[in-house]
Order: structure tokens, then C-alpha cells, then sequence
């Protein structure tokens, strides 16, 4: 009788056992609802930047990251991308023009330092806002500006300008000190032949942390990007329900990019390219966190950004659809209706251009560097009611549809991530 050896079939048995005990890739609504409701939470209290409830958020966040089994990016030893950021609140400005001072009530000013001292016109770049004139555009010329600017801005203008006072008068943030100031002052004058200008302001610093964590693949130079942000409103006013909770703006995105870290880390095999997951913080104050994100990698080496934005309620088109923001800007949307094509899911071009949503995500800040950077979002903004209230929590949304949105977000992606697909770069030149 032949002898029978019994080690293949020990070693198939044992193979199978292995394969039975990793966990299953799957993205499922349990999952989606526990990290929505923790985020959303009245006890993370609203999630404004350099509060408490941020704090506790990113936390959270990195306990969920570490909990997946992601790794640190290069550079850090925690999920913490962590970094400072000065507040800046004026204490008091004074401006004389040809010997004239301007009464308090008709200047204010932005400067990004403790103090501005200004002897001669010479210091300053003049623009002059006559009556019928774009104060709005003189306004973006001065921030845009690299050095000091001055506007004279005619004294039909007073209710805008009132805003900007008041606006300004709240203190300013800034990532960096430097020179950069522009001082608005409401005044029928417009010659400067002898200018005197003097402002005090407080200082303080203080720190804000992006999270993020990745998946390295086999191209650890070519980078998928999955991104949300996680601050929102905060508390707000004194009576009724203060909190804004910002469940779906944007507790939905980060649950999405949680969620998707824990699905293709399941997966269990080496991705072809680099994953990278990233909640920024201080999206609603300015955009801060993506952009001290965007001065850490090489922006050549992103292939794709995912950024996910507002996913918790049906799109116009109906269930299982989501549009993409600045569709035209590269091929990024229509691979990835390719990818889903003959499924049950649907991308579609943005439908509310006039809202210029291309440029009011963290998304905008990597496309200005060329990235296929895009905003997926399923919300209509034009009319939800929610949008930026105290009323956007977790029972307002549809989980059901949220879930399904994340799939079909992992299954467009799928390609990107092999090295299949690689969507156009985005001209810089077209993102302003």
C-alpha cells in the first residue's frame, strides 16, 4: 500500500483557518453610526477650533486610527500633525492723514504682528475706494498683497465697511507672523501727502493638530488621499440649543475616512499605492489645517484626493448618487464614473456651480498645487436647512444612504489605489 502524506492537507487546513480568522473588509452601517454619534455628540461641543471639544474629537479620532492598525506618517511618532497658530486680537489703532486724525469709529485695520508704526506714504501701498468702486475687490488686492496697504475708502461705503470693522475688531488668525498688514480707514480723503499710522495688538499662541495616518503600499511615492474635516461651529449664542453639532458638516466625512481606513486596512494585502487618511482641523475658520498639511509632502506625489464633505443626506438625483466638485478642473469624476459603471452607484458633475463649492473645501488648497484634489458630496446645499444651524445632528441624517455613499467612494477608488487609473493634474492656473 502507498504511503499518503499528510502535511498538504495539514497545511491547506491550516491556511484556511488563517485566511478564516482576518477580518472581513466590509464598510457597514453599525460601524458608520457608532463614529457619526460619538463625533456628533453634544459632549464634543460643536468641535470649534482651540476648544476643549476639538481636542477631544482628535482623540477620538486617533484612538479609531490606532484601533485600524494604520501607521504614523514620516516624520511623526503620533497621529498628531500638530501646529501653531497665532490669534491676534487689536488693541488699538490710530491713523492721522495730512495732519487730519481719523476719528476711531471710521478705521480699522489687519495686521499679521504685535505692532505696525508707519511714518511716511512711502511705507505703504495706497488704494483709493472712490463711491460706486469695488470695496470687496480692494479689500482681496490687500490681503493678497506682500507688503503694507493702505485704503481709503470713500464714505458712501459705510455699511460694508461696518462690517469689516466689526469682523476685524474680533482678532484675526494667522499660521505665520510677518510684515503683511492693510489698514482701512472711511474718509473723503484721497491724496496722502503726509500719513502717520500706529497699532497695538495682542498675541497669542496656540496650537491646532491634523490627523492623520496611512496605509503604505509598494509605491510609497505615489499617494491616494482620503480627507474630511473634523472642527466645526462650536457653541453659539444663549438660549435653546446651543451646541452645533455639525453631524453632517462634516462629522459625515470623517466618519467616511475612518471608516474607509478600516476597510482597506482590512483588506489585508499591501496596496499598489500609498493610502493616506487625513481629518484637518480649522476647515470652517480658514482652511488652516489643510494648508500647513499641504506644506508637509511633496504635492507632485499625491495622485488623488479624495475629500469628503456633507455625505449624510440623499443627493437631488436620488439615492445612491454623489457629485463631484470642479468636475472639469481634471479626468479625476470620470474615472471614477468608469469605475462604478454597471453598479447601482453614480458620480455626477456639481450641480450648484454658482455656489463655487471647487473652492469652499480643504480640497481647493492641494488643487492650487496641482492635485486631482475634488470634493465628493451628496447634500443640497442650496436648500438644506441644516446647513451651518444647530438642528445638523445625526437624527437628521440618512445613515443608510451615508453608507452606501462610502461604498460606492471605495469602490471608485479602487482603481486609483491599484495604479489602474491616474486621473489628470489639475492646472493650478485655473484654480484662483
Amino acid at each position: 500500500m502507498q504511503k499518503t502524506s499528510i502535511l498538504p492537507a495539514f497545511f491547506l487546513l491550516f491556511t484556511s483557518l488563517i485566511i478564516s480568522c482576518q477580518p472581513a473588509a466590509e464598510i457597514n452601517e453599525a460601524d458608520v453610526t457608532r463614529i457619526i454619534t460619538t463625533l456628533a455628540a453634544d459632549d464634543m461641543e460643536g468641535r470649534r477650533m482651540f476648544s476643549p471639544g476639538i481636542e477631544k474629537a482628535s482623540k477620538f479620532i486617533q484612538g479609531e486610527f490606532q484601533s485600524i492598525g494604520l501607521e504614523y506618517v514620516d516624520g511623526l511618532t503620533s497621529y498628531e500633525q500638530k501646529f501653531d497658530m497665532y490669534t491676534i486680537t487689536p488693541k488699538s489703532v490710530s491713523v492721522t492723514i495730512n495732519g487730519q486724525p481719523v476719528a476711531e469709529e471710521n478705521l480699522t485695520a489687519s495686521v499679521n504682528g504685535e505692532r505696525l508704526n508707519i511714518t511716511s506714504p512711502n511705507e505703504v501701498e495706497v488704494i483709493t475706494v472712490k463711491a460706486g468702486d469695488d470695496f470687496r475687490g480692494a479689500i482681496s488686492k490687500a490681503r493678497s498683497a506682500e507688503g503694507k496697504v493702505l485704503i481709503l475708502a470713500d464714505p458712501s461705503h459705510k455699511g460694508i465697511f461696518e462690517r469689516y470693522r466689526g469682523f476685524l475688531s474680533g482678532g484675526n488668525h494667522v499660521m505665520a507672523l510677518n510684515d503683511k498688514a492693510y489698514v482701512l480707514v472711511l474718509t473723503d480723503i484721497t491724496e496722502v501727502s503726509s500719513l502717520n499710522i500706529s497699532v497695538e495688538n495682542d498675541v497669542k499662541t496656540e496650537s491646532l493638530s491634523n490627523v492623520v495616518g496611512k496605509i503604505s503600499g509598494k509605491r510609497p511615492n505615489e499617494v491616494v488621499l482620503f480627507s474630511a474635516h473634523y472642527d466645526h461651529l462650536g457653541i453659539r449664542g444663549t438660549e435653546g440649543d446651543t451646541i452645533y453639532n455639525g453631524a453632517n458638516d462634516d462629522a459625515s466625512g470623517t466618519t467616511a475616512v475612518i471608516t474607509l481606513a478600516k476597510y482597506f486596512k482590512d483588506m489585508g494585502t499591501q496596496p499598489e499605492r500609498t493610502i493616506l487618511f487625513a481629518a484637518f482641523t480649522a476647515e470652517e475658520g480658514g482652511g488652516y489645517g489643510s494648508t500647513y498639511f499641504s506644506q508637509q509632502l511633496n504635492p507632485d506625489e499625491i495622485v488623488a484626493m479624495f475629500n469628503i464633505e456633507m455625505i449624510g443626506k440623499p443627493a437631488v438625483s436620488g439615492p445612491n448618487t454623489a457629485w463631484v466638485t470642479g468636475f472639469d478642473k481634471s479626468s479625476f469624476g470620470e474615472l471614477l464614473q468608469k469605475a462604478v459603471k454597471g453598479t447601482e452607484y453614480e458620480f455626477y458633475a456639481d450641480p450648484y456651480p454658482d455656489q463655487n463649492l471647487f473652492y469652499r473645501s480643504d480640497n481647493a488648497t492641494l488643487a492650487r498645487l496641482g492635485v486631482p484634489a475634488h470634493s465628493i458630496s451628496t447634500t443640497p446645499i442650496d436648500v438644506d436647512k441644516d446647513y451651518h444651524q444647530a438642528s445638523d445632528e445625526v437624527s437628521t441624517l440618512d445613515l443608510a444612504h451615508m453608507t452606501n455613499t462610502i461604498k460606492a467612494i471605495a469602490a471608485a477608488a479602487t482603481g486609483m489605489i491599484s495604479g489602474e487609473d491616474t486621473p489628470t493634474r489639475v492646472d493650478p492656473a485655473n484654480v484662483n
